[in-house]
């Protein structure tokens, strides 16, 4: 929307008719909704920070090609100005701001093939300016999903391939549905993602039987046991801890293919793009005040409908609860498979950052095969979602800066995330007027 070009003139009296011509515009456009846009569904509930983030209309949001990357799959920060570029071939880069990049780690020795195969996330400790740990999730040369704790060198551009001290080891029977994301939480805690592992349909009903990591979302405490194995503990919160069936590192069960999660940097919530079988894609939701211990659904739910209908295969365990039984925890968001192209979700963030105030506060999500981009809040109570006027095709993962801009990538490109507001000095589109004057001149 070009209205600068409009109210970009002088006087008192222009100030005051492009204050009512901009208020009648941003009023016309807060009511208005992308054509195309996906329908929401109003499924659970949020805990956004506040409620008064500006509508989109033509929002102006660009994506800004910042490097070329044969296949990245993951994009963090590790508190200061650089971000971390993981390739699924096993290197880590590093981009200052300048090119061409540089390598922090290469590992790619370890790397096993195919499409899940390879680095899939990475994790910077949260005191990692004083340890200098941080942590990989990988399949290697055997198939098996690894969680590795690496240490910098002397050089801070620079890790220590020889530091590795490996963690978790999970066999894997098939090549599909690895998850892989790893993020640590606002509590210190490292989560780690793992699909159900395949086959398609988790016939093996892994992800609701408890004697596995597959189709669960894991909580572990790096800081214990750092010198000794395993290499972590468990946290003395965590759900099943000492009950048995799940294994105690298990926070919440019930997901497919949870290739990407995030938290929200302000509210602490937990956000879940998992991906779908053959009719949903889902964002499950995880308040920061949750005490672990929600079941998602998979393979008895996809979404909001029932993919296992009663009575329940007797590949999953007899106390297996039916579809729809309330114990399940609904997602927030979902949208068809299949349908406008769309077949496979890529979760983003929060956007927290500064330079874009209208996405403040809403979570940021995508779909792979589409390029379809959609922002989502529950600023007015339902969780809504409107699709932005941006695409990006084969959306891999989405980054996030230590200021809260976000990044996203494709199998070849990282781009970042520009809005109107990074396009003009004079406080127009951001609403701070300080610096205008009624002086003509």
């Amino acid at each position: 929307m070009s209205s600068s070009s409009s109210c970009r003139v002088s006087g008192s009296l222009a100030l005051l008719v492009c204050a009512f011509l901009c208020a009648f515009l941003c009023a016309f456009f807060c009511a208005s909704v992308c054509s195309g846009s996906m329908p929401a569904a109003t499924l659970g509930t949020g805990s956004p920070a506040h409620s008064s983030a500006e509508p989109f209309g033509a929002s102006g949001l660009e994506l800004t090609s910042i490097a070329s990357v044969s296949s990245p799959v993951s994009i963090v920060n590790a508190g200061d100005s650089r971000l971390f570029i993981a390739t699924q071939d096993g290197e880590i880069l590093i981009y200052d701001g300048t090119l061409p990049l540089s390598t922090f780690l290469d590992i790619s020795s370890l790397m096993g093939s195919g499409f899940e195969g390879g680095i899939k996330s990475i994790a910077f400790h949260p005191d990692y300016d004083t340890n200098g740990f941080f942590f990989v999730h990988y399949s290697d040369t055997s198939d098996a999903s690894v969680v590795a704790r690496y240490s910098v060198s002397k050089d801070p551009d620079v890790a220590n391939p020889g530091s590795s001290v490996i963690l978790i080891t999970v066999a894997q029977s098939t090549t599909l549905h690895r998850g892989g994301q790893i993020q640590f939480g606002p509590d210190g805690y490292l989560y780690i993602g793992y699909g159900d592992g395949g086959p398609q349909t988790d016939t093996n009903c892994n992800s609701q039987t408890g004697d596995r990591f597959q189709g669960k979302l894991l909580r572990i405490d790096v800081d214990q046991n750092v010198s000794t194995p395993p290499h972590y503990g468990i946290p003395v919160d965590n759900p099943f801890g000492g009950k048995g069936e799940p294994p105690a590192e298990v926070w919440a069960l019930g997901l497919r293919q949870p290739w990407r999660f995030s938290f929200d940097r302000v509210t602490g919530d937990l956000y879940i793009a998992d991906v779908g079988q053959n009719t949903r894609e889902e964002v499950d939701f995880q308040p920061a005040s949750s005490s672990g211990g929600e079941n998602y659904g998979w393979r008895i739910m996809e979404g909001t409908t029932c993919h296992d209908p009663d009575p329940i295969d007797p590949a999953c365990p007899a106390t297996t609860a039916s579809c729809d039984d309330p114990s399940y925890t609904l997602p927030i968001l979902e949208y068809a498979t299949g349908v406008d192209g769309n077949c496979s979700i890529t979760g983003g963030y929060v956007y927290r950052g500064p330079s874009i105030p209208m996405l403040t506060g809403r979570y940021l999500y995508g779909d792979w095969c589409s390029g379809r981009l959609w922002a989502a809040d529950s600023f007015d109570g339902p969780w809504t979602t409107e699709e932005l006027d941006i695409s990006l095709t084969n959306i891999v993962t989405f980054g996030e800066d230590q200021n809260g801009e976000l990044y996203l990538a494709n199998g070849s490109t990282v781009y970042r995330l520009s809005g109107p507001s990074e396009l003009f000095t004079d406080g127009f589109e951001s609403g701070d007027t300080t610096s205008w004057s009624s002086q003509v001149p």
